[in-house]
């Protein structure tokens, strides 16, 4: 009875030993984003985001890129949701958010506040961040459009994280890369902001030294 049971014992582990494990979930990186991120007007499969995942899966890099991009989103709106995207393996978080605080005037302190708590939160949680620049139209006059800029300086600064320059940079002014609506980036613009991305990116994935403004 005794040997019996010692046998049925060590047949059941290795039988477990057989038993295939669930493969740990890839490391992500969120794209906490707006229209931008979301591809308003190209499909999210086009926008900037899904570039980045080619780009990571060519240079073999093992990350899934998550494209957390809401169309018209603000920092206020960001804030309210971004915890729950942080779950489930996520590595790096890429804030590319406060274009439409701009449009609507927000004040650039609530702007400071909104994005802080988000850097915050997700440093506490032992997450990279990667802080994407946005900048202001003058349609509030000059000054707000300066603090805005200086803003995103005084945040990377003060959290010490990369900060990506204008992500639109080469992008908004060129009409090749532009939908006719003249404010969201066609196929062409969405593969130029990946670009700009890349290359704060992919450092904090190989520890390779970070691009300098």
């Amino acid at each position: 009875m005794i040997i019996s049971s010692v046998v049925m014992a060590v047949a059941s582990a290795i039988a477990l030993s057989f038993v295939p494990r669930a493969a740990a979930p890839r490391p992500r990186i969120v794209v906490l984003g707006d229209s931008l991120a979301s591809g308003r007007g190209i499909g999210t499969d086009k926008a900037f985001p899904a570039v980045l995942q080619h780009k990571l899966d060519d240079e073999e890099l093992d990350y899934e890129v998550v494209n957390a991009g809401v169309s018209g989103d603000t920092s206020a709106g960001a804030l309210r949701r971004f915890e729950r995207l942080l779950d489930e393996n996520v590595r790096i978080l890429v804030v590319e958010i406060g274009a439409n605080d701009g449009l609507r005037g927000v004040s650039v302190d609530q702007l400071k506040s909104n994005l802080g708590r988000i850097i915050e939160t997700a440093k506490a949680r032992r997450i990279t961040v990667l802080l994407c620049r946005m900048e202001a139209l003058p349609l509030f006059g000059w000054d707000y459009t300066v603090a805005f800029h200086k803003a995103f300086d005084e945040l990377g600064q003060r959290y010490d994280v990369p900060l990506v320059p204008f992500v639109l940079m080469n992008v908004i002014g060129d009409r090749n890369l532009m939908q006719r609506d003249r404010a969201h980036p066609n196929e062409a613009g969405a593969r130029a902001i990946a670009e700009n991305i890349w290359p704060y990116l992919k450092p904090l994935l190989t520890g390779a030294p970070a691009a300098h403004l």
